[in-house]
């Protein structure tokens, strides 16, 4: 179950570094048609898709029926959110699980404590770890190391020590013969007993989910050849003592201490319990990010701790909800027994889901032929049914909770998407090109903005757009662009257009493009580029740029001077402009001089070599007017515009637009109650002006 399916099988199935169910299924995404995607993120994307005529026919089937289908495309995605959600639900329990086990290990030695005493040790200890998460996980993990490699040399030794001086004969047990004996007399009594064993690999999700703090070699290498091996030996020595001290069950790490280790056990025990929980930790706030990358759930803040791992995050929200849906738990369940039957459910039933989509990356990623999936499948699925139809017994017992904040979870997920993607659709309407904006001359048909006089026609909107003549206005007004799409022009200037029929001297379509990587450098941070690349353009538009800012998770870049920044980078832009341009008049002008040298260049065209001269002499001047003009306009005012929107459910009167709107309102509400863009702008307030607009969905 670890060791070959996850370790060295799905360990391999990650999405640019990233493990876990949810990565599964972005990768899938990037192989196949699949899904809808946030126009913000649609070209940083990195589509694999391969051609039709290079895949396999079993590949290129599988994946045509998945592009095809939009039940099996739903299917999918609600499978790949509900897999986040499990393993979500059962980090709730893992903390309290692992402490609670841990300090539980008192009654070996003071039968007498009270539950009270134990469940508040074990509060105190979890509250502290939520506490130092801040910390990020490079720093914790240093601490951390050596506590799991004194645990697992603990187990080994304690494992070691069992064997010699109670029962070796336990060996025989590697043997498959005595398993299928075990369940063979146990009949139904021994199926269910399999429930009770899942403790032992329910951390292979987080595992994977983990892949994005730690490179995969690492992770193999340590459990193949430290951790795997000590926990064999810890597992063998167990059953020997137990096997000669039957009531050891109970308890049988703290059972089976050798003499004088209890104690120091015990510490080592406390600690380690702490470590399984971090990891339960890290695994959730990586799925979380996941799912919040591809708009299955707000925009919460996302800190990153670590400048070598991208992975390596803290979610401040979700580290306060996970501490008091722990403390609650631990609480209420009081003891590991009660803790257990809740327990392990939704990983085992997770790991089947990983199993089902690592096959269809088997084929539509890795093109491996049909037979070998399906031969990998039964063998890992049918496995994963045994434990799973076992640990379903457990359900009215308690894991009932688990599976029910799953459900919850997975419910919020898919209301958030299934907003955005409305959401998607009523944008795109207002996404048009700048050539579509604007008339020039009297006429409404739509004409060109070049003309043989275009500074003495008229300036208006299209008809679509209301037709109002615009108005210039002084200043240079920089209007954020949350898509960044070098066509279309913001949602945001065309209100500003529509509702003030103005535009500013100098409008800059500020872009902010997030990067997978602690920060960039500053030569390469900003893209600027005319949204009119003809200089002959009317006067009210030759001063309208687009300017793309790409940043690190590390890097500050929107602050109070945000505004110089821009100023300064399109000054550079306007130069560089012109120093393109000298350089492809030089070469111009070389060719010439070469063809008079050599006889083969005519009288008229003699004279055309003072006439460029006079020409590099007018660029030159009207290089300093554009600068002259954007100074102008930096220094009347700067304006930052955001846009505002606001969304109003389309009327409807049948069922299925009842129940539309009703998941559309709870859309909106979840919406309204996660953060203002204005109130995260680190700039200026006043000279922020927020523009509210309506879009119906």
């Amino acid at each position: 179950m670890v060791s070959i399916k996850y370790v060295l099988i799905v360990l391999r199935a990650d999405d640019q570094g990233e493990g876990g169910t949810f990565a599964v299924y972005s990768l899938l995404s990037r192989y196949a048609n699949i899904v809808r995607r946030d126009p913000r993120e649609e070209r940083t994307i990195k589509m694999e898709r391969a051609l039709s005529v290079d895949l396999k026919p079993t590949s290129r089937s599988t994946r045509s029926l998945l592009e095809h289908s939009g039940f099996l495309k739903t299917l999918l995605k609600i499978i790949g959110v509900l897999g986040v959600s499990l393993v979500m639900s059962d980090g709730v329990l893992t903390p309290a699980q692992s402490v609670l086990g841990a300090i539980q290990g008192l009654k070996v030695v003071k039968e007498d404590i009270s539950t009270a005493t134990i469940v508040g040790t074990s509060c105190g200890i979890l509250i502290l770890l939520f506490l130092i998460q801040p910390l990020g996980t490079s720093k914790i993990a240093s601490a951390f190391a050596p506590v799991v490699m004194i645990w697992l040399i603990f187990n080994m030794s304690f494992g070691i020590y069992n064997l010699v001086h109670f029962d070796h004969s336990v060996l025989k047990a590697f043997s498959p013969y005595f398993a299928g004996d075990y369940l063979v007399r146990n009949k139904t009594d021994g199926w269910r007993s399999l429930g009770g064993i899942l403790l032992a690999f329910t951390g292979v999700e987080a595992l994977f989910a983990d892949l994005g703090a730690f490179s995969r070699s690492a992770i193999q290498l340590s459990w193949l050849c430290f951790g795997y091996p000590c926990l064999l030996l810890a597992y063998i020595g167990q059953a020997a003592y137990i096997s000669k001290n039957p009531a050891a069950y109970s308890n049988p790490f703290f059972n089976s201490t050798p003499p004088g280790m209890f104690y120091p056990s015990l510490v080592v025990a406390i600690l380690a319990a702490i470590v399984a929980s971090q990891t339960m930790i890290t695994a959730t706030f990586q799925l979380l990010s996941q799912i919040i990358k591809l708009s299955y759930f707000p925009q919460i803040k996302v800190v990153h701790t670590s400048k070598i791992f991208h992975g390596q995050i803290y979610i401040p929200w979700i580290n306060w909800l996970l501490m008091v849906g722990t403390i609650v738990v631990t609480a209420a369940y009081n003891n590991t027994t009660k803790l257990g039957e809740a327990y392990g459910v939704c990983v085992i039933l997770v790991t089947f889901i990983t199993t089902s989509m690592v096959s269809l990356v088997a084929i539509i990623v890795w093109h491996i032929p049909l037979p070998i999936v399906l031969l990998g499948f039964l063998v890992f699925g049918l496995l994963d049914g045994l434990y799973l139809s076992s640990a379903l017994t457990k359900v009215p017992d308690g894991a009932w909770f688990t599976l029910a904040l799953a459900v919850l979870l997975c419910s919020i997920f898919i209301l958030w998407r299934y907003g955005k993607e409305n959401q998607w659709r009523a944008e795109a309407a207002d996404r048009m090109p700048m050539s579509h904006l604007f008339n020039t001359g009297s006429s409404q048909d739509g004409s060109s903005l070049t003309g043989s006089n275009p500074s003495q026609q008229p300036f208006h909107l299209t008809p679509a757009l209301g037709g109002a003549i615009i108005s210039p206005i002084k200043g240079l007004g920089v209007f954020f662009d949350k898509t960044g799409d070098p066509v279309a022009t913001p949602v945001v200037f065309i209100q500003f257009l529509q509702k003030l029929q103005a535009a500013p001297a100098v409008a800059v379509f500020f872009h902010i493009q997030p990067m997978s990587k602690p920060t960039v450098n500053r030569a390469n941070r900003f893209t600027v580029s005319r949204c009119f690349p003809d200089f002959n353009t009317h006067p009210l538009v030759q001063d309208f740029f687009r300017v793309t800012l790409r940043h690190g998770y590390t890097d500050q870049v929107v602050t109070p001077d945000i505004g110089m920044v821009i100023y300064e980078e399109i000054r550079k832009f306007i130069i560089c402009e012109n120093a393109v341009r000298k350089d492809n008049s030089s070469q111009d002008e070389t060719s010439s001089s070469e063809q008079a040298e050599s006889g083969n260049i005519s009288s008229d065209s003699e004279s055309t070599i003072p006439t460029k001269a006079r020409q590099r002499r007018a660029t030159m001047h009207g290089v300093q007017q554009r600068l002259d003009r954007v100074e102008a306009a930096y220094k009347d005012q700067v304006t930052y515009v955001v846009g505002k929107e606001q969304m109003r459910i389309r009327e409807g009167s049948n069922a299925k637009s009842w129940l539309r709107r009703m998941f559309l309102a709870a859309f909106l509400w979840l919406r309204e109650n996660t953060g203002s863009k204005v109130a995260n702008l680190n700039v200026d307030v006043d000279k922020l002006v927020e523009i509210g607009f309506v879009k119906v969905v």
